[in-house]
């Protein structure tokens, strides 16, 4: 199979709307989950034909349990599983149950609108969406807690390395895993701490964003415990978000990476610890209210999901989900018809 991955090495957009969706039991999905699959082809493509200096995309991940319920290839990814929930001694990863998940992002939030509503047409009939959240860039993209998130993103190159799966699993090459977490942030009680104390708790200073050496840094530190090394790294598209009439202000989490090992040992180290009950220290602060593991294919396994082929070594001889889309001027994105 030819492997064109989904946007998942770009960087951060200025806005974006992640969704997540649940089918509902009793009702056929498998030709909606063949439209959704052209649809984010299509939503691509028009994007990036009409707004090349954008940068908007769509990504979509699928989970565990619809991989089943969708009848898709076997064997799966190999480490596509359920998340199961990671449980500390005083703070849990819990695990939300998540079908299909969608990463809309662009400079223009009227891009995003139109893909999520586009996206929300085809699949309202057959599946619920348990999750939107409208995530933002906050100045020079620091967290809502004032701290800039993202800083050990590889680069370059690395990208590449860190964010896609390799030879180790051949199928599926190109491809990506995704977990993502809303966590939600006590403020107060943040900004209650002194400018020293909040940098002790991230292990960085707060203006600069330099990371403390290793004889000033807590060992609780989110910096000391959520980096596991050079070797293990992955890509963080995390975003604010905040709802002023809910008092929710928090994170969302998103991480894209060749090896779900790598969020596994990053999670086991802040929820469980480093040694076991060292925790991070910051989820004194941040309480994460869902989490949920997901498989994003390349674009050429959409194209054969969207025809309904079950087969992933080879799609030369199977027609294309959709036709080149053209630029409208009705002031849509110029999805077309899905075949």
């Amino acid at each position: 199979m030819r492997q064109g991955p989904q946007d998942v090495l770009g960087n951060h957009g200025t806005n974006t709307i992640f969704t997540v969706w649940n089918f509902k039991e009793g009702v056929p999905i498998k030709e909606a989950f063949q439209r959704i699959c052209a649809l984010v082809i299509n939503l691509n493509h028009s994007a990036y034909v009409r707004f090349p200096d954008d940068n908007a995309s769509c990504v979509m991940g699928i989970g565990y349990n619809a991989w089943h319920l969708l009848d898709l290839p076997k064997p799966l990814p190999k480490e596509l599983e359920e998340f199961e929930p990671i449980v500390g001694s005083r703070y849990t990863a819990v695990s939300t149950k998540g079908d299909l998940h969608f990463h809309l992002k662009g400079s223009n939030s009227s891009i995003c609108y139109d893909m999520a509503a586009d996206i929300a047409k085809v699949l309202s009939p057959v599946a619920d969406c348990v999750e939107e959240v409208h995530g933002f860039r906050y100045w020079d993209g620091r967290s809502i807690l004032g701290f800039v998130d993202g800083t050990e993103n590889p680069e370059s190159n690395l990208r590449e390395y860190f964010g896609l799966i390799g030879d180790e699993d051949e199928v599926y090459k190109g491809g990506s895993y995704l977990f993502v977490q809303k966590y939600i942030h006590d403020l107060a009680a943040f900004k209650a701490l002194t400018v020293e104390e909040q940098e002790k708790v991230f292990g960085r200073y707060k203006d600069s964003d330099v990371e403390m050496t290793d004889d000033i840094k807590p060992q609780n530190s989110h910096s000391a415990l959520a980096n596991v090394g050079d070797d293990f790294k992955i890509i963080r598209d995390n975003l604010p978000f905040g709802n002023m009439s809910t008092n929710e202000m928090g994170t969302y989490f998103i991480a894209y990476a060749s090896t779900f090992n790598t969020v596994k040992l990053m999670l086991n180290n802040m929820f469980i610890g480093n040694p076991p009950g060292n925790y991070d220290r910051l989820l004194d602060f941040s309480t994460a209210k869902t989490g949920s593991l997901f498989f994003v294919p390349t674009m050429d396994m959409l194209d054969d999901f969207s025809s309904g082929v079950e087969e992933t070594t080879s799609t030369e001889n199977h027609p294309k989900a959709v036709d080149t889309v053209l630029p409208k001027n009705d002031g849509s994105l110029g999805i077309g018809s899905l075949k």
